[in-house]
């Protein structure tokens, strides 16, 4: 099996984040529970590539990354590294970060489920169909805090491995072709982001990327849908609209961050610290 090397979506922004906690002293403590339905009885497919994300050097800092609504009475979907090791996670709202009281992380892929939180109009419809390598797949997040799209085409299935650790992912290997706006920098904010499908559909987390390369690496869409299902907070079941190329994705991508569908999650390492 080939090796890649890949470049873990950095978790720090490298500054100060701008923003308040609202009800810090209230807030209940976090709680966080885990998820893992892997057995030797499952193994993960051999797909014939393997990536290796290289963890940030160094202690766990403050950070922001991306969630979207997956229910509208309060589930929400980010990336499994974005929430893991925090002593307080907050979704955007307005000029502050809303603590949420529960985040289950997945332990099968780079997948967390943040429930008992804000309440969105809507909800992201989600799929467990793996597109056909060539389809160009839709990737939306904060880079940088800043709200970004990019199009990609599909390379195929393939794993991925987390630091020292053994343990493989099943995850889903994208080639980037645009980015709106324009840039050549670090994607660094947009995990947690959506993946769409041309179909409409949810199709992956953003977990990784390769500067250098070109490469996008996101969850696998089943190991999203299991995730979901073990949590008992999903079962909207929302409708999707075929997406039409690159400026229908940017139209739909305004529109849900004007609803706050797509939202900014931070991570306070050190909840007694203050923010």
């Amino acid at each position: 099996m080939a090796n890649r090397g890949c470049g873990c979506l950095p978790f720090v922004l490298g500054g100060i984040l701008l923003i308040a906690w609202f009800g810090q002293d209230s807030a209940p403590p976090l709680q966080v529970e885990q998820y893992d339905p892997r057995s030797p009885r499952r193994p993960l497919p051999d797909w014939g590539e393997q990536f290796v994300i290289e963890d940030e050097p160094g202690e766990r800092a403050d950070s922001m990354g991306t969630a979207f609504a997956v229910d509208s009475d309060g589930a929400w979907l980010t990336a499994e590294h974005v929430t893991h090791g925090c002593a307080r996670v907050g979704l955007e709202d307005g000029r502050f970060a809303r603590p949420v009281a529960r985040v289950i992380e997945s332990r099968e892929a780079d997948a967390a489920i943040v429930t008992d939180s804000l309440r969105s109009p809507t909800a992201l419809p989600l799929s467990r169909r793996v597109p056909q390598p060539g389809t160009p797949g839709y990737h939306m997040g904060f880079p940088a805090g800043e709200p970004t799209l990019v199009r990609s085409e599909l390379i195929g299935e393939a794993s991925a491995r987390r630091g020292r650790t053994e343990l493989t992912q099943p995850i889903l290997a994208w080639a980037e072709r645009d980015r709106v706006p324009a840039g050549e920098g670090t994607l660094s904010g947009i995990s947690g982001g959506p993946t769409f499908a041309e179909d409409g559909h949810v199709v992956g987390v953003n977990s990784a990327a390769t500067d250098r390369r070109g490469r996008i690496l996101t969850t696998a869409p089943d190991a999203m849908l299991r995730l979901t299902a073990a949590s008992r907070a999903v079962d909207e079941r929302p409708v999707a609209y075929p997406i039409a190329g690159l400026a229908d994705a940017q139209a739909r991508f305004a529109a849900w961050l004007d609803e706050g569908v797509i939202r900014r999650i931070f991570c306070d390492v050190d909840a007694a610290g203050g923010g």
